[in-house]
């Protein structure tokens, strides 16, 4: 009722005696204006408001990373409140559905491979040999190590993890069959995962250290590395040193 009568009365009345010097059309422009720049305002505050949260879902977003497959984080890199910058690894993520062996091959060993080659493997689980595939071959190679990095897929459920170490057999084109050099499997012995054979040297026994090739038959295993053509090789060589120069020698 007050609004009413200041509508109909007061203000009639009084821009009939003449005492408002603006025109309430004029009023009611300003007051429409006012309310108009007040909607402005509140939608830029609401957009204003939209902008900060979208800022803090894309730095939650950021904070948050989404490995593309399965596995357990098998090193961290950074330690909280370190310093980091863009591109920089902070942690080491391993695959533990399909494994992967990681080679250093030497260069001239590289153009025996192919991708999708099959090539025999051994993993340290019991001495288990198994097959690899060729899923990768680096196109630079080490200047410093003459290598190049080849990865090798191994099949599904094959018994290993992260970390472990495995032996990867490579053909040498190079190589020359008629010359290697073949020795039985009873004269191979196990450093821990490192292969060795005892050798005669000045009428002792003498352990070397060889790198093994793939199995030859009846029993024997070539030697890539480690030996020569004509050393005599202790066979069934014991534990010991000394048990070792009662051996029967070849």
């Amino acid at each position: 009722m007050p609004m009413l009568f200041d509508q109909m009365f007061t203000r009639g009345f009084g821009n009939f005696m003449g005492n408002n010097n603006s025109s309430p059309w004029v009023d009611r422009y300003a007051d429409l204006s006012t309310q108009y720049s007040n909607l402005n305002q509140s939608q830029s505050r609401l957009m204003s408001s939209r902008a900060q949260i979208e800022l803090l879902d894309t730095k939650i977003r950021d904070a948050l990373t989404m490995a593309p497959f399965d596995g357990v984080i098998v090193e961290k890199l950074v330690e909280p409140g370190d310093t980091v910058q863009p591109g920089q690894p902070l942690i080491k993520f391993a695959h533990t559905k399909y494994l992967r062996i990681q080679a250093e091959v030497p260069v001239r060993l590289v153009g025996g491979l192919s991708v999708g080659m099959i090539v025999p493997a051994q993993l340290d689980v019991h001495a288990q040999e198994t097959q690899a595939r060729v899923a990768r071959i680096y196109p630079m190679a080490d200047s410093s190590r003459h290598t190049v990095t080849v990865k090798f897929d191994l099949p599904l459920g094959v018994a290993g993890g992260p970390g472990m170490y495995a032996e990867v057999r490579i053909p040498d084109l190079n190589a020359d069959d008629q010359a290697r050099v073949v020795v039985p499997k009873s004269a191979v012995i196990w450093r821990g995962s490192l292969p060795g054979i005892y050798v005669m040297k000045d009428g002792k026994p003498s352990l070397r250290l060889v790198r093994l090739g793939g199995a030859m038959g009846d029993d024997r295993i070539s030697i890539l590395a480690g030996a020569k053509i004509g050393d005599q090789v202790v066979l069934n060589p014991p534990a010991t040193g000394a048990a070792a120069r009662r051996a029967k020698q070849q």
